[in-house]
């Protein structure tokens, strides 16, 4: 099966390289997505070249995709099953979930001009990043790219309900499926309102792609297996 991998902010293609091989190892293809924006033209771009550039990646497939988004990405990855809603075959969401219709991408963080930066690991202090060596941190830090400030505040509208009945995985690398359903019974995750949601736990902190890649490769492959 194809499987389309899409990054999160401030990442771009180069994020699943440990993965891909793993991947290929196991009977599937990995398409990793140079986004507009974060390591594709434009350098401006907004959330709708950033979605034209993913289904575009889903048409030229050979077949029904698996499209799997990281962190923020997962509404990215949501937006792909709405636009192309009969090409993919499930939704994967690494570390993420999608935005409600009518909010913004992305809006953690407040830009600077028009582009919003890697905030700095105090952001991201305990959970999410205690996995990662200081060399990865700063391996990060330099290979990050500031987010077009028109895709992290873009409002997402989704246009086709046919996309509430393509399947969806949700990975929890630094939280538990405990959490995910406690999230979700309290209201806080509506665009998933009433759907029916794999969960799978990896032991990880929010980049699994850095610290756990065997494991994530081996948990898409087997998605993939099964969709």
């Amino acid at each position: 099966m194809n499987i389309i991998l899409i990054p999160g902010l401030w990442l771009d293609a180069g994020v699943w390289s440990d993965v891909l091989e793993p991947i290929r190892a196991s009977g599937h293809t990995p398409h990793a997505v140079s986004l507009p924006g974060q390591g594709g033209e434009p350098l401006n771009a907004t959330l709708d070249d950033q979605i034209n550039a993913v289904a575009a990646t889903v048409d030229a497939a050979d077949g029904p995709a698996l499209v799997v988004g990281h962190s923020a990405a997962s509404t990215l990855a949501w937006l792909a099953a709405d636009r192309r809603p009969d090409a993919v075959a499930r939704v994967v969401m690494i570390g993420g979930m999608p935005a409600q219709n009518g909010s913004q991408y992305a809006g953690f963080f407040e830009p600077e001009g028009n582009l919003i930066p890697f905030p700095g690991w105090q952001e991201f202090e305990g959970p999410d990043s205690d996995d990662l060596s200081e060399e990865q941190k700063t391996a990060f830090e330099h290979a990050a790219i500031p987010v077009p400030s028109t895709v992290s505040h873009a409002t997402v509208t989704y246009q086709d309900e046919r996309r509430r009945t393509v399947p969806i995985t949700m990975i929890c690398p630094e939280y538990s499926p405990a959490d995910v359903e406690e999230w979700r019974a309290a209201g806080q995750i509506p665009e998933l309102d009433g759907l029916e949601i794999e969960l799978i736990d990896i032991d990880s902190g929010h980049w699994p792609m850095f610290t756990k890649p065997a494991a994530l490769a081996g948990a898409l492959a087997a998605i993939a297996d099964r969709s």
